[in-house]
């Protein structure tokens, strides 16, 4: 009767013990994550309540408290209908226009033809993919400074081929106010459309071979197996693209800085150039707050209805 009097409390220590140690095994995931979601809480989140707050005051050089309603949006959008000549905001949200429609339909589309060049197995891949993929490793601004020099025509193509006795050739888009935003195109395609193309070769080997050869013995063309099966197939690879590329090409500001220094009169702004300049120069932060919003909520239009969809195909 002793032994077993003795033994049941050492069994009850052990499996205390046990208990503990797999709630902390439980809880040392959450304790390691706490600091990194709790900054992410304030400098994240709670600046960005914190900016959408401001752009209902009157802040100026300094941030105010007092709330004055709408009147920084309606600033906005006053400038963009009734403003002679355009504002800088309407500047801004036509070449967001202008360089999204290019960016992403250009990226997509040259991405998704080196893919399919790398697809067909062709001598030197394996030098060919990482020489598409440099651009991306490197940051806007090195980018947008490279760019500059090349299409300088005191620098770089023109005076080269000047140089070589192609005197009459003129590219002078970056110094033209109406065609400096195409220069900023140029240079968001050659970075970005190797990372398209890594995207879309993935995809590529990853479908069945077994489903081209059917294909091809029922007689499909090289053109309607990519038209009728490959490409309906990439849809997922398609959407995530889209949504990066959007995403990049809404918060773009150091590749216009880099490449324009915001082109001449402003000519080559973006919404985030705008933003900057009014908050942190112009000493207008309400109306660069707000402008900061309406970029968000563009960004969110995009990315919300992505995460729906892949959170409801989950589901399923």
């Amino acid at each position: 009767m002793s032994s077993v009097a003795t033994t049941e409390p050492a069994i009850t220590t052990r499996g205390t013990r046990a208990s503990i140690r797999g709630r902390l095994q439980d809880a040392l995931p959450k304790i390691v994550l706490a600091p990194s979601f709790l900054i992410t809480i304030i400098f994240v989140y709670g600046f960005i309540v914190w900016t959408a707050y401001l752009s209902f005051t009157n802040s100026k050089t300094f941030p105010s408290y007092a709330l004055t309603g709408t009147r920084a949006y309606e600033r906005l959008w006053r400038w963009t209908f009734e403003s002679d000549p355009p504002s800088s905001w309407y500047t801004s949200i036509t070449n967001m226009a202008i360089f999204g429609f290019l960016y992403v339909g250009i990226c997509l589309a040259l991405g998704l033809l080196l893919a399919i060049l790398l697809d067909q197995k062709i001598r030197g891949e394996g030098l060919l993919r990482p020489i598409f993929l440099y651009p991306m490793a490197l940051s806007f601004i090195v980018t947008g400074v490279a760019w500059k020099w090349f299409l300088d025509p005191g620098l770089g193509l023109e005076q080269t081929l000047h140089h070589f006795g192609w005197t009459s050739f003129h590219f002078d888009w970056i110094k033209n106010k109406d065609f400096v935003i195409y220069t900023v195109v140029i240079a968001g395609v050659w970075q970005a459309s190797g990372f398209v193309m890594a995207m879309f070769l993935a995809g590529l080997r990853g479908i069945d071979g077994e489903i081209m050869k059917a294909a091809e013995i029922d007689g499909a063309s090289p053109f309607q197996l990519y038209r009728r099966i490959v490409i309906p197939l990439l849809r997922p690879i398609f959407l995530s693209a889209f949504i990066v590329l959007a995403h990049m090409a809404i918060k773009s500001y150091d590749l216009v800085v880099a490449l324009t220094s915001g082109g001449p009169g402003g000519s080559a702004w973006l919404p985030s150039n705008f933003m900057y300049e009014y908050t942190f120069k112009r000493n207008e932060m309400a109306v660069g707050s707000a402008s900061a919003i309406i970029m968000l909520m563009t960004i969110s239009a995009i990315i919300v209805p992505y995460l729906y969809s892949e959170l409801k195909e989950k589901a399923r």
